[in-house]
């Protein structure tokens, strides 16, 4: 596993950082972090299902020259699941082989650091496992997450590692009785793009424009002909004499 040696005047020691797999050793201190960090509340289940490795996988941050037998307690954490990209709610943003239905995608479900230990580049290299990881499955297209729009320090994290800001999802989550926005990051990899390249979106946006230009034309020219007609009579034959059109 990689590792971090850093000297923060946080610390009274040299902070020593390895990442490891999240096993149940770890549920107590895991459960524990969650609830200190994130306004949700997770279920019993979530966690079992993490130090467990039931359909998640997830690494842990440790501070190996922690003081008083801590040195294998977790300081940090990252968890993913590993879903179909035809089954997942950005189909629409992956282009990938329609043909080959076995496409995947990982999502990362939770990530956060101890308050202690955070702006020293833990939680980076915690997504970079996720990547690094990914990056190893044949048919993964994408890495993908939820953001909620008040956590600025996330979104500047995630924009400089190039995740793509797709979209803001407004009331995506329920806290407290309370509505808030997200936005949608994804990272793409081995060969998963955009559905739209930056020429096709601009080629798309022009056949747009083209086309609300076309309705609205027709339209002021059905609003026109409905409108009594006011062009000059001719006074010797009683003819319409057609005005000058700009």
């Amino acid at each position: 596993m990689p590792f971090l040696s850093m000297l923060n005047l946080k610390f009274s020691h040299n902070a020593h950082i390895q990442f490891r797999p999240i096993r149940p050793s770890d549920l107590e201190v895991l459960e524990k972090l969650h609830g200190d960090m994130f306004p949700i509340r997770y279920e019993s289940e979530f966690f079992q299902n993490v130090v467990n490795g039931r359909d998640i996988v997830s690494w842990g941050a440790v501070d190996c020259n922690q003081p008083n037998g801590q040195d294998d307690e977790l300081i940090g954490f990252v968890t993913a699941r590993i879903v179909l990209a035809k089954d997942s709610e950005i189909e629409d943003f992956v282009r990938y082989e329609s043909a080959r239905l076995n496409h995947t995608l990982v999502y990362i479900l939770t990530l956060g650091v101890a308050e202690g230990y955070r702006n020293l580049g833990i939680a980076s290299s915690l997504i970079h496992e996720v990547i690094k990881y990914s990056s190893t499955i044949p048919t993964c297209r994408a890495v993908y997450l939820h953001v909620i729009s008040y956590n600025n320090p996330a979104i500047y994290l995630y924009k400089k590692m190039s995740f793509q800001c797709i979209r803001r999802l407004p009331g995506f989550y329920f806290i407290n009785s309370q509505h808030y926005d997200a936005y949608l990051f994804i990272y793409y990899m081995n060969g998963g793009r955009s559905p739209c390249s930056p020429i096709e979106l601009i080629a798309l946006l022009v056949t747009y424009a083209k086309s609300g230009f076309k309705k609205a034309a027709a339209k002021l020219w059905r609003n026109e002909s409905r409108k009594p007609s006011k062009l000059p009579k001719c006074k010797e034959s009683g003819c319409l004499l057609p005005a000058k059109q700009k």
